[in-house]
C-alpha cells in the first residue's frame, strides 16, 4: 500500500509539471511518427494518448513514458502500404498479446546478457538520431528559426538558475510560443504537420477476415513489433533506473506494454512503446512517479480537444530545441573520456552499437550487432587455453596441467598442443584447473587419449572437477572409463 501511495502521490506537483511538459513534447512527435508509417497523424496521437494512460496503471517502471515511435513505425510501413489500416491495429492487437506473453515468461532476466557496452552504444545512438532528427526543423529555414532554437535553449538551461519550481522547458515553449503568436513571425508549426480532429478515439475491433491468411500476413510484423517494443522498453527502463536509483519489474513492463498494445489496437491507435527521449524529459522536468505517465496522457488529449487551435501554432523550431536539450542530456559524454581507457573490445563493440543504429534507424539492429560482438569477443577471450608440462625423472612418464576452458572455440589449439609421437610409456592429463563446457570439449580430450594410445602411450586423466564428470560420464562413456 505504501509504495502505491508513494507511486502516484508522493511527487504530485512535480509529476503534473512534468506529465504537461512531456505532453507537449509528444505532440509533434506522434504526428512524425504517423507519417513515417503512413496512417493519419490522429493515429499516432491516439496512441501517444493511450498508451501512457493504460501503462501508467499497468507497466513496472514508475515515470517512465510510453508512446507511439520512430523505431516502431519504421516496422510498419509496408504493412499499411500493402494491406491498409485496418490490418496495422489488428497486428498491434496481437503485437500486445505477444508482448503479454514474453512477460508471462519472464523473458526480461535476458537482459543481463547485455553488456553495458552496448547500453552504452544505444543510448549514444539515440542521442545522435533525436539530434539528427531535428535538423530538418533548424536548417535550411533561415535565421529565425534557429533564433528561437536558441532562445529555447537559452531559457531550458538559465531559467533554474532563477527558479526550480516549474520546468525550464515548460517555460520555455510558452514563453517562445506566445512570442511568436504575438509578434506575427511566420515559422513552421506543429499544425504544419498534419491536422489535429478535437475528437477522442473510439472503441472499434479491425475489420477484417479472422483467418488463417490473415495471421500469415500480420504475425511476422507483430513479432518484430514486439521483439523492438520489448527491447527498447526494458533498455530505457534501465536507464531511468539509473537516472533515478530505483528499480523497477522488467516482467511486468513487458506485460504492461502487451495490456497497453492491445487498448491502443483496439481503439484506432499505432504500436507504441517506452520513449527515451520523453522519459528523460520527464526525469529531468521532476516527474518520477505513475502520476506524470497519466497526466502525460491526459493532458494530450486535453490540448488536442480544448486547446488544438493553440497547440496547432507551437513552433517546431522550439519543441527541436527542446530535443537538443533531450540528446544532449542523453548522450554519455563519459564514454568518449573512457574511450581509451576502457578495453578495446568494449569500445569497438559501443562504437559498431552506434554505428550500426544510426545507419539502419533501427535499435533492434543496433544492439543484436552488439550483442553478437560481445559474444565473439568473449569466446575469443576465454577460448586462450594454457598447457604446461613436466617429465618425470625416469622419463617415462609426462604431465600436462592443462589451465582453461575446454568447448567448442578452444580444443583446437588443445589438440595442437602435445606431442602425439614422443616415446613414453605414460600421459597424465590433468585437468584439476580445467573445466569441460560441451561436447565438443569432450571429443577434443578423446581425441587426445586416442592419439596417445594409438603410439602406445598410457594416458590417464586426474582432477576433473565433478561437473566436467558428470558431462563426460554422459556424452562419452569411453573417456569417463580413464
Amino acid at each position: 500500500m505504501d509504495t502505491i501511495k508513494n507511486e502516484w502521490f508522493g511527487n504530485i506537483r512535480g509529476d503534473i509539471l512534468a506529465g504537461i511538459v512531456v505532453s507537449l513534447a509528444l505532440i509533434p512527435e506522434a504526428i512524425a511518427f504517423s507519417i513515417i508509417a503512413g496512417v493519419d497523424p490522429m493515429v499516432g496521437l491516439y496512441s501517444s494518448f493511450l498508451i501512457p494512460v493504460v501503462i501508467a496503471f499497468v507497466g513496472g517502471r514508475p515515470g517512465m513514458i510510453s508512446a507511439a515511435t520512430g523505431a516502431m513505425a519504421l516496422l510498419m510501413i509496408d504493412l499499411v502500404a500493402q494491406h491498409g489500416l485496418e490490418y496495422l491495429l489488428a497486428a498491434t492487437i496481437l503485437t500486445g498479446i505477444l508482448q503479454i506473453i514474453f512477460g508471462l515468461l519472464k523473458l526480461a532476466r535476458y537482459m543481463k546478457f547485455i553488456p553495458r557496452s552496448v547500453m552504452v552504444g544505444f543510448v549514444n545512438a539515440l542521442a545522435i538520431l533525436i539530434f539528427t532528427s531535428q535538423i530538418p526543423h533548424l536548417f535550411g529555414q533561415g535565421w529565425v528559426v534557429l533564433a528561437i532554437a536558441a532562445v529555447t535553449l537559452a531559457i531550458i538551461y538559465l531559467f533554474p538558475y532563477l527558479t526550480k519550481a516549474v520546468p525550464s522547458t515548460l517555460v520555455a515553449i510558452v514563453v517562445v510560443t506566445a512570442f511568436t503568436m504575438y509578434s506575427g513571425l511566420t515559422v513552421f508549426t506543429v499544425g504544419d504537420m498534419g491536422t489535429l480532429t478535437q475528437s477522442l478515439p473510439v472503441f472499434l475491433l479491425p475489420q477484417i477476415p479472422l483467418t488463417y491468411e490473415t495471421l500469415v500476413i500480420i504475425f511476422p510484423y507483430a513479432l518484430a513489433l514486439t521483439v523492438v517494443g520489448i527491447l527498447e522498453s526494458l533498455l530505457t527502463a534501465a536507464i531511468v533506473d539509473d537516472m533515478t536509483d530505483t528499480g523497477s519489474n522488467k516482467n511486468q513492463e513487458s506485460s504492461g506494454q502487451g495490456i497497453a498494445n492491445i487498448v491502443t489496437g483496439c481503439f484506432g491507435g499505432m504500436a507504441g512503446c517506452a520513449m527515451i527521449g520523453q522519459s528523460v524529459i520527464n526525469v529531468k522536468s521532476g516527474g518520477r512517479g505513475r502520476l506524470s505517465t497519466l497526466v502525460a496522457g491526459v493532458f494530450l488529449i486535453i490540448l488536442i480537444i480544448l486547446l488544438g487551435n493553440i497547440v496547432v501554432q507551437i513552433p517546431m523550431a522550439a519543441l527541436a530545441g527542446v530535443m537538443v536539450m533531450v540528446s544532449i542530456s542523453t548522450f554519455d559524454w563519459n564514454s568518449l573520456k573512457t574511450l581509451r581507457i576502457v578495453p578495446a573490445t568494449d569500445a569497438i563493440v559501443m562504437i559498431v552499437t552506434v554505428v550500426v543504429v544510426v545507419y539502419t534507424h533501427d535499435l533492434s539492429k543496433g544492439v543484436f550487432a552488439g550483442i553478437l560482438l560481445s559474444a565473439i569477443f568473449f569466446v575469443s577471450k576465454i577460448s586462450k587455453i594454457s598447457i604446461e608440462s613436466e617429465l618425470d625423472d625416469k622419463k617415462e612418464k609426462r604431465t600436462y596441467f592443462i589451465i582453461g576452458q575446454l568447448f567448442f572455440a578452444s580444443v583446437t589449439d588443445t589438440v595442437d598442443y602435445f606431442d602425439f609421437k614422443e616415446n613414453i610409456k605414460e600421459v597424465e592429463l590433468n585437468l584439476t584447473h580445467a573445466h569441460i563446457w560441451d561436447d565438443s570439449g569432450v571429443a577434443g580430450m578423446e581425441k587426445i587419449i586416442s592419439k596417445f594410445e594409438e603410439n602406445g602411450t598410457t594416458v590417464t586423466i586426474t582432477g576433473l572437477n565433478e561437473a566436467s564428470s558428470l558431462l563426460v560420464n554422459k556424452l562419452r562413456h569411453r573417456l569417463s572409463g580413464h
